[in-house]
């Protein structure tokens, strides 16, 4: 792997943290001994597009919580994250603000009674738009690929939707999967 590019598994992201748990983003990055923050741009209820009413199953329109990011390794734009919650979940909640939340968005919700057990995931390849193109510092010519998440309850419900932005010249999509 060369030092633009990075190697990234979804797993880590899908589960709480144990107590005292960090910002998983700077975890990862701190163990291959670089730097990893994130910036939060909004967060709050906006209307749900039909993207977004598909992974959420609510409908086009409906309110819906959103925590827009940016990811940034060793301070170089890296990734642009939008996560999406039902309001029934997240209105009210640590969810819809842009104060950080201790052991990270995927603790707070199992705290409030919302554990995902299965993610469903789809990777695309696209060009980027002239605001994701000026955030993540490229060209508009250099592809990125968008990384969309839906995560499940027990229930099958969704509780969260992820659509994630990279440069994809700088990333390369690791999956492990266990059968049986």
């Amino acid at each position: 792997m060369s030092g633009n590019q990075w190697v990234s598994a979804s797993v880590p992201y899908l589960g709480p943290q144990g107590a005292g748990g960090g910002d998983v983003w700077g975890a990862e990055t701190a163990a291959r001994g670089r730097r990893g923050t994130q910036r939060i741009l909004h967060a709050g209820e906006v209307r749900a597009t039909a993207d977004v009413a598909v992974l959420l199953g609510v409908a086009e329109g409906d309110e819906v919580v959103v925590r827009r990011r940016i990811m940034f390794l060793d301070d170089e734009p890296w990734e642009l994250t939008d996560t999406y919650y039902p309001t029934r979940i997240a209105r009210g909640t640590g969810l819809a603000g842009t104060a950080k939340i201790r052991g990270g968005a995927v603790t707070l919700l199992a705290e409030l009674g919302h554990v995902g057990v299965r993610a469903r995931e789809e990777v695309a390849a696209r060009m980027p738009t002239e605001e994701e193109a000026a955030l993540l510092q490229t060209v508009p010519d250099e592809p990125v690929l968008r990384l969309t998440r839906a995560t499940l309850d027990a229930a099958d419900m969704p509780i969260q939707a992820d659509l994630m932005t990279m440069p994809a010249h700088r990333q390369r999509l690791r999956y492990e999967l266990r059968i049986g």
